[in-house]
C-alpha cells in the first residue's frame, strides 16, 4: 500500500468518525488516563490491514505505542490477539471503530480470497479482483486480494486499456478499436479485449492484442477458444464464475479469472477490541 495515501485516507475516516471530538471517552476518561487494549480475531480469517493499526494511531496520539503479534496474510486462529496498544485511553477509544471497520472488510476480502484460490487449486491460473470495489476504498480493498494470494486487475482506468462490447458497438469492430487505440497510445500499454465467440477470438488475435478476455463463457467454451490463441498472449475468464463454480474452470488453461464478488460481496471478519 502506499503509505502517504493510507495516512491521508486513515485521516479523512477519523475526522469523519470523530467528529468536534469523542464525547463519551473524553468526559469519562482524563488525558492522563493510560490503558493497555488487545485486538483479536473472534473468528478465524486471513489477516490484512494490520498497519492501518499503526497508522491511526500514530496520527491520534505518538504516545500511544503498538505492537503487531500477526502480519498480513496470516492465517488467524479464532481468539487470537493480531496487536496490543497502550497508551492514554480517550485516544485508544477514539480509533477504535475506523480501525475495526477497515480491518474487519479488508480481512473478509483476504479470507474470502484465500478460499478461492483454494478450491480452483491451480498451479497455472491465477486468482484476480476487477474493479467493482467500495468507492474510495479501492487500494484497501485490491491490497487485501493480494494478501489473500489474489492478484490485481487494473487498479484504475489509466491502468491498461480494456475494450469491451460498448468500445466495439461504438467502433464498429476489434480491429477498429485496437487501431484507433495503436494510432493514440504507445508500446508501454498494454490492450485487453473482451470476446464472446470464435469470430471475436480470431479477430482479437489478428489484431495482435496483448490479452483476450472470455467474458461470460463456459468451460466448455473457453477449452475451445483458448487452442486458437497464440501462446504469446494472455487469457483471463471473467463474468459469472462463483465460488461454487470455479473448480469447473480449473483445467481450462487460462492465465486468469477475474472475481468481482471478492470485493463486492464480502462478508467482514470478526474482530473486536478488549481493554
Amino acid at each position: 500500500m502506499n503509505q502517504l495515501l493510507l495516512r491521508k485516507q486513515v485521516e479523512q475516516f477519523l475526522i469523519e468518525d470523530i467528529g468536534m471530538g469523542d464525547r463519551t471517552s473524553g468526559v469519562i476518561f482524563s488525558q492522563n488516563e493510560k490503558g493497555e487494549a488487545q485486538f483479536h480475531m473472534k473468528q478465524a480469517g486471513v489477516l490484512a490491514g494490520s498497519k492501518i493499526i499503526q497508522t491511526v494511531y500514530s496520527l491520534l496520539n505518538s504516545e500511544i505505542k503498538t505492537s503487531l503479534t500477526r502480519k498480513d496474510g496470516d492465517f488467524v486462529k479464532a481468539s487470537e490477539a493480531i496487536a496490543t496498544v497502550r497508551g492514554p485511553l480517550q485516544d485508544v477509544l477514539a480509533g477504535e471503530r475506523v480501525i475495526l471497520n477497515l480491518l474487519q472488510r479488508m480481512s473478509g476480502i483476504a479470507t474470502l480470497t484465500s478460499k478461492a484460490v483454494s478450491m480452483l487449486d491451480s498451479s497455472h491460473t491465477r486468482i484476480c479482483d476487477t474493479r467493482k470495489t467500495t468507492p474510495g476504498l479501492r487500494m484497501l480493498e485490491k491490497y487485501a486480494v493480494t494478501c489473500g494470494g489474489g492478484f490485481n486487475h487494473r487498479l484504475s482506468l489509466s491502468d491498461g486499456v480494456l475494450i469491451k462490447d460498448n468500445h466495439i458497438g461504438f467502433a464498429g469492430s476489434i480491429t477498429a478499436a485496437v487501431n484507433r487505440v495503436r494510432e493514440q497510445l504507445g508500446h508501454m500499454v498494454k490492450i485487453e479485449v473482451e470476446t464472446e465467440t470464435e469470430e471475436q477470438v480470431r479477430e482479437a488475435i489478428q489484431a495482435g492484442v496483448d490479452i483476450i478476455m472470455f467474458d461470460n463463457r463456459t468451460p466448455e467454451e473457453i477449452k475451445k477458444f483458448i487452442k486458437l490463441v497464440p501462446p504469446e498472449i494472455i487469457t483471463e475468464a471473467s463474468g459469472n464464475i462463483t465460488l461454487d463454480s470455479l473448480s469447473a474452470y480449473r483445467h481450462t488453461g487460462v492465465d486468469y479469472i477475474s472475481l468481482g464478488f471478492l470485493t463486492h460481496s464480502v462478508k467482514a471478519i470478526d474482530i473486536s477490541v478488549t481493554i
